[in-house]
């Protein structure tokens, strides 16, 4: 994420904000230029006032993000409408990113079989969060948090967050696109994830009733992604983007780590200058690292959660340095 400015008064704004608190000016963000403008420069998005988009509309009446949108809560669903905010705000943060990162955004309204979500209330009928042929479906009821803390326990998960869901479920949307059959990267893919052809089903009944296997930690970046190559390549495409985003968020705002001058387990020096990191996964890696350590640091410091607590071992790494590839080559 980018530090922005008001068009106004050039006072800091973030992200989510509908007005400037200095200059009260109302603001729109512009998806095209990915930058604020005055809202009186184009036309609110149709969410505005249900579910506190900011966007300028395109033609469709909703702004970039929102039109990805196939289906939500109902004007009448109050509980929905709140969780429905929520997660469109996971949503928009979401594509700015993919954006920044120059990968493909087509929606369905642009092409059948492009990207679309149904953001669904489970309190209204039973709702199954996963992907199928661009359509991503998410529960809204974790955009509840007494909710997905509840099932982050239950699931013996690390780390659970709406936006969390959306980098995994946009993962399978993007695999087949960087991946296509009979390509180098297909192949390559295989080596490092395994074959995907694999039974799912079969896989999926022998995760929940066996668990993962013990040596997990050293070959996957979650206990899930060692249910399945699609699961492993979703958990490790979802962990790049957490990367990709923090460490771009680093730098417009200027975060750097110096410090201490100790030797870390890994022998890595624990400075971080996200501002000059060099291409390619160890780049992005050799300033990620000491970075995760500092915040992690401050999280405990707060009595909170490590915000980022994973390790990445040799392998993971490597599936790491090949979705980087693929993303560089666009």
């Amino acid at each position: 994420m980018r530090a922005f400015t008001c068009p106004d008064c050039r006072h800091l704004v973030v992200f989510e904000n509908l007005l400037c608190l200095n200059s009260q000016t109302a603001l729109g963000f512009d998806w095209q230029a990915r930058e604020f403008a005055r809202l009186s420069d184009g036309v609110p998005c149709a969410n505005r006032e249900f579910a506190a988009c900011n966007g300028l509309a395109n033609a469709s009446g909703y702004c970039l993000s929102c039109a990805l949108t196939r289906t939500r809560a109902g004007d009448d669903d109050e509980d929905g409408r709140e969780r429905f905010a929520k997660a469109e705000v996971a949503k928009r943060r979401l594509v700015f990113e993919l954006l920044e990162l120059g990968l493909p955004v087509v929606g369905y309204r642009e092409r059948p079989g492009g990207l679309a979500f149904d953001l669904l209330n489970s309190r209204r009928g039973e709702v199954t969060t996963g992907h199928a042929d661009g359509l991503i479906t998410l529960d809204l009821a974790e955009a509840d948090d007494a909710h997905r803390e509840r099932l982050r326990t239950e699931m013996q998960e690390p780390y659970r967050t709406l936006l969390g869901h959306m980098r995994h479920e946009i993962a399978h949307y993007y695999e087949p696109i960087l991946c296509p059959e009979r390509s180098w990267a297909r192949a390559r893919y295989r080596e490092l994830f395994g074959d995907e052809r694999a039974d799912y089903q079969a896989a999926m009944d022998h995760y929940y009733a066996e668990g993962p296997p013990s040596d997990w930690s050293s070959r996957f970046v979650t206990a899930y992604a060692a249910m399945h190559p699609w699961e492993d390549w979703a958990e490790t495409f979802a962990h790049y983007l957490h990367i990709r985003d923090t460490l771009q968020t680093s730098v417009a705002y200027g975060v750097t780590v110096v410090g201490p001058d100790v030797v870390n387990a890994d022998e890595a020096p624990l400075y971080a200058f996200p501002a000059a990191a060099s291409g390619g996964i160890r780049g992005l890696l050799d300033t990620w690292l000491p970075m995760t350590y500092a915040l992690n640091a401050l999280n405990r410091s707060m009595g909170a959660s490590d915000i980022y607590p994973f390790v990445l071992g040799p392998a993971v790494i490597e599936k790491l340095g090949f979705i980087d590839e693929l993303v560089r080559l666009g």
